[in-house]
C-alpha cells in the first residue's frame, strides 16, 4: 500500500511555522509522508530564516521545500494586508509545486492561507485547515463575521464591555484581537474574509483536546458559530507540542540547563515571551525590580526593545536593566539574551512557574509539564487565550496592567510571582495543572479522544478522496 503524502502550507513567520512542524511530526509518527512548503518572500527576515534552518536540521524525517514568492506590491500597507498579498501571489508557485509531485493526498493549510483553497479546488486536492490556537478562539473567529452583521465596531464600544460568543466565557473588549476592532477598516475586512473562508475547507484540525474545551467543541459541532453554511468537521487532535531533548544530553546543552540543574525543585520562575516578545526599556526595568523584590529564583529571556531591534539585535543588559541588578541577583537569577530552548526549560524539575505571553504553543508545553502560568499577553490572539486560560480552563493567573501595551508595575509582578510560588491559591493551581496534564496524556494515548479524532479525520479524508477523486 502506498504511503499517503500530505503537503503542509504555513503562513508567514516563525509563529506559524512551529506548530506546523509539530503537526508534521505527528503525521510522520503515523507513517505518513509530509512536505512542508514554506513561502520565502524577498523581504523575509533573518530570524525566520534561522528558525527555518534550525527546524529543518532538528526534523530530518520531514521534507521542507522553499517556495520563492513575490513580496506584496504595497510595502507601506498594514502587515495583515501585506501578508494577504504575499500569500495570494504565492498561489502560482504553490500550484506548480503541487503539480510537480507524484501524488498529494491532502493539503493542510494555515488559518490565514485561505486563498490556497482555490489551488486545491483546481487540482482536486482535499484541503483542510490546521488551527494552532484553542478551539475557543476558533469559535470566536468563525462567528465574528456573523456577529458583525448587526453589531457596531468594537472600537465604538467601552473597553470594559463584555463581548459574547458561542461556547466561551465573555471577553472584555480590550482583550479582543486588535485587528478586528474597526469593522470598516481594511484589516478587519481581511480578517473576516479569512475567518469565513476557513469554514470552506473540508474540516479543521485543532491543536487542543476535548476535555480542555468541551463548551467550545460543543458549539462548533452544533453549528451555532457558523449559522448559514454547512459547518466543517472539527477535529481536536492535540496537544501537539515540542517534546524537547532529554535533559542531560551532553556538551550541546544550552548554558541555562546546567544552571537549572543546580537549583532546588520547583524553585525557579521562568519568563519567556515568544519569538516576537519584546518590551520597552521602562518595562524591562519594572519587571526586573519585581523579580528582585519577589526574592524568588528566575530564568529570564530578554530581547532588545522593539525600537532597537534593527540596530541592536543583541540586548545590552547592563544598560537596559536597573543599575546593579545583575550583580545583586547573581546566583539566584539568570538572564539570557534572545533565546532559550523553551521546550527543555519548561520540562525541567527546577522550574515552578512560567510567565508567558500566552502563545498557544507555549501554553500547551506548560500544560504537558503541569507548570502553572502567569499571563502577560502581548499581541495577536494572546489576550483572548488569557481569558480562556484563566476563566474557563483555570490553569493560570493574569497580571494586571498589560492592556493595550500598558506598563505592568514591579509590585504587580512581585505579587503574582509570590501568589503562584507561595500561597494556597498557587498550590491549588498546581493541582489543576497536574490534572490537566494527566487528561492531556489520556487524550493522546491509544483510544484517547485526540487519537480517535485523528482516526475520524483519516476516514473522512478517504471518503472525500473517493467521492471527488484526487490527482495522482
Amino acid at each position: 500500500m502506498t504511503t499517503k503524502t500530505f503537503v503542509l502550507f504555513p503562513s508567514l513567520g516563525v509563529g506559524h511555522l512551529n506548530p506546523m512542524v509539530e503537526l508534521a511530526k505527528h503525521l510522520r509518527r503515523r507513517g505518513l509522508g509530509v512536505i512542508i512548503a514554506v513561502i520565502d518572500p524577498p523581504n523575509n527576515d533573518a530570524m525566520s530564516a534561522d528558525a527555518m534552518a534550525r527546524l529543518a536540521a532538528a526534523n530530518p524525517s520531514v521534507t521542507f521545500r522553499i517556495l520563492p514568492a513575490p513580496a506584496s506590491p504595497d510595502p507601506g500597507a498594514h502587515h495583515v494586508k501585506r501578508n494577504l498579498d504575499t500569500l495570494r501571489l504565492a498561489n502560482p508557485v504553490l500550484r506548480e509545486f503541487l503539480r510537480s509531485l507524484p501524488a498529494v493526498d491532502a493539503l493542510l493549510l494555515d488559518m490565514f492561507c485561505v486563498d490556497a483553497l482555490d489551488v486545491a479546488a483546481e487540482l482536486a486536492i482535499p484541503a483542510y485547515f490546521f488551527f494552532p490556537s484553542p478551539a475557543s478562539v476558533l469559535a470566536v473567529f468563525s462567528h465574528l463575521p456573523y456577529y458583525y452583521r448587526n453589531a457596531p465596531s468594537l472600537r465604538e464600544m467601552d473597553k470594559a464591555a463584555l463581548i459574547r460568543f458561542p461556547g466561551i466565557p465573555p471577553i472584555r473588549n480590550v482583550d479582543m484581537l486588535a485587528t478586528v476592532k474597526d469593522k470598516e477598516s481594511e484589516t478587519t475586512k481581511i480578517r473576516l474574509y479569512q475567518f469565513k473562508r476557513m469554514m470552506e475547507g473540508k474540516g479543521v484540525l485543532v491543536n487542543s483536546f476535548d476535555w480542555l474545551e468541551p463548551k467550545a467543541l460543543k458549539a462548533l459541532a452544533a453549528g451555532v458559530c457558523v449559522p448559514d453554511m454547512p459547518k466543517p468537521r472539527v477535529y481536536l487532535i492535540g496537544p501537539l507540542v515540542d517534546a524537547g531533548k532529554k535533559i542531560g544530553c551532553g556538551a550541546e546543552r544550552h548554558a541555562c540547563l546546567p544552571w537549572l540543574d543546580a537549583q532546588p525543585r520547583r524553585s525557579v520562575v521562568f519568563l519567556c515571551f515568544g519569538s516576537q516578545g519584546a518590551f520597552p526599556a521602562a518595562q524591562l526595568k519594572e519587571l526586573a525590580h519585581g523579580l528582585e523584590s519577589s526574592g524568588h529564583r528566575f530564568l529570564w529571556t530578554v530581547r532588545s526593545p522593539p525600537e532597537e531591534q534593527s540596530t541592536s539585535p543583541e540586548p545590552d543588559l547592563e544598560r537596559l536593566l536597573p543599575a546593579g541588578f545583575l550583580e545583586r541577583t547573581k546566583g539566584r537569577g539568570m538572564v539570557v539574551k534572545n533565546w532559550v530552548p523553551q521546550a527543555e526549560v519548561v520540562q525541567h524539575e527546577a522550574v515552578g512557574a512560567f510567565v508567558t505571553h500566552c502563545g498557544w504553543n507555549s501554553t500547551l508545553e506548560a500544560i504537558m509539564s503541569a507548570l502553572p502560568m502567569i499571563c502577560w499577553p502581548l499581541y495577536a490572539e494572546q489576550a483572548m487565550n488569557k481569558v480562556i486560560m484563566v476563566e474557563e480552563m483555570k490553569i493560570a493567573v493574569s497580571l494586571d496592567g498589560y492592556e493595550e501595551g500598558g506598563l505592568v508595575k514591579a509590585e504587580e509582578v512581585e505579587t503574582k510571582v509570590r501568589l503562584v510560588m507561595e500561597t494556597e491559591e498557587g498550590r491549588k493551581l498546581r493541582e489543576k495543572l497536574v490534572e490537566t496534564r494527566d487528561m492531556a496524556l489520556d487524550a493522546v494515548n491509544k483510544g484517547g479522544s485526540s487519537e480517535v479524532a485523528f482516526d475520524e479525520f483519516m476516514r473522512d479524508l478517504e471518503k472525500s478522496r473517493l467521492e471527488n477523486g484526487v490527482r495522482s
